[in-house]
């Protein structure tokens, strides 16, 4: 089949590399003049791991392993601490923390020159019984057989197929970066966070001398950006605990982005007839679990699984694809957006359970997260 996909972030190239794999034909169109060299740095779990393994992208030599995650107070006493390296013992990939830029490189690469057109905004689609039809800005069009809107957390094809409003914003934000900052946990395996009155910090060491470091705040749509945001922050955290301060002092305003964290109510059928959607575009979920991007890649491995003959209705095909996702993504969702870091609750687990406990009750945590076809037998 010819397929077309709207957008060129981690959903639209992970589809397009298995969508190819299976023999389709595949046109991928970028708004972006050229690939995202921005971003920070995202954690890819085993989960997502396992989907670029079978998608043959490896991440040797790009960003780094996390071993382990410590929950701290503000004041640096530990409340829990979790070891990956166990689950990634459990099912068989380890979990990076990686530079985004970094990943769609190694999604893109091996794909064909002219696969991926950038400076091609999608302005507008339409369908019948045969095929899709893409209008862009620039006046040209393109037709396929299906469509696939990977065009994130803005898109056009989702608001084509639900309208407006879906997408709601909930109570906090986050400022982040990836910075170079040489202290003790940048090259560590150990993935910090730390919660207080104030809100809520992250650090996580990325590779090549880089940690990502945020900050979560309380936020609303309608609150004005502060003019000086890194001072703000400096105001509010700077009197946390070893190691805050000295993340804040050797952070730059350049370093600084900022997202409002939203939230979708995942639809048991998200497409419409010969369009659908993957990752953000179909399930903006809060970054609390740190399943964005592992969740959109086992989207991209389960509609590649879907459309993998050529038998039957495609938009049938399309439907089935939903309906396996549903129940999975739905539950993911919602665990992200009931989270109690959503309101930057205290955990008490970390005094009631040691560490062998956390890591356990990680295990099945993460099996939840976890597609059942990505699970190990």
């Amino acid at each position: 089949m010819e397929i077309i996909v709207i957008g060129a972030g981690v959903g639209g190239l992970a589809v397009a590399r298995v969508l190819l794999a299976a023999g389709h034909r595949v046109r991928v169109f970028e708004q972006a003049p050229a690939r995202r060299t921005g971003g920070k740095a995202l954690l890819v779990w085993s989960n997502g791991n396992a989907v670029l393994n079978d998608l043959g992208v490896s991440l040797d030599g790009v960003g780094s392993r996390i071993d382990r995650i410590d929950a701290l107070t503000s004041d640096g006493r530990l409340r829990t601490s979790m070891n990956i390296a166990h689950a990634a013992g459990r099912y068989g990939f380890e979990t990076k923390a990686i530079p985004r830029r970094h990943l769609l490189e190694r999604l893109a690469d091996g794909l064909q020159d002219g696969i991926v057109r950038y400076g091609m905004a999608c302005r507008s689609l339409s369908q019948d019984d045969r095929g899709v039809t893409v209008t862009f800005d620039d006046g040209s069009a393109a037709r396929g057989d299906l469509l696939v809107g990977a065009d994130g957390h803005h898109s056009v094809v989702r608001r084509h197929l639900w309208g407006d409003g879906a997408v709601q914003p909930t109570t906090f934000g986050t400022w982040q970066g990836l910075s170079p900052i040489d202290i003790g946990i940048t090259d560590t395996t150990r993935h910090l966070m730390i919660t207080g009155r104030e809100g809520a910090c992250g650090l996580m060491p990325a590779g090549d001398g880089l940690l990502q470091w945020w900050f979560d705040v309380r936020w609303s749509p309608a609150d004005p950006r502060p003019a000086a945001p890194l001072a703000e922050l400096r105001r509010r955290f700077g009197h946390w605990a070893s190691p805050v301060p000295e993340v804040l002092a050797a952070a730059t305003e350049d370093d600084l982005e900022f997202f409002g964290h939203h939230w979708v109510r995942v639809r048991q059928a998200w497409g419409r007839g010969r369009v659908t959607l993957v990752g953000d575009a179909a399930h903006i979920m809060p970054p609390t679990l740190g399943q964005g991007a592992n969740q959109t890649l086992e989207d991209a491995w389960v509609l590649g699984r879907e459309l993998a003959t050529g038998d039957g209705d495609p938009a049938a095909r399309l439907r089935a694809n939903e309906k396996a996702r549903y129940p999975h993504i739905s539950l993911v969702s919602r665990l992200a957006r009931r989270n109690p870091a959503n309101w930057r609750i205290p955990p008490l687990i970390g005094r009631l359970f040691p560490e062998t406990s956390q890591t356990a009750m990680l295990a099945r945590f993460s099996n939840r997260l976890t597609a059942p076809a990505l699970q190990p037998l």
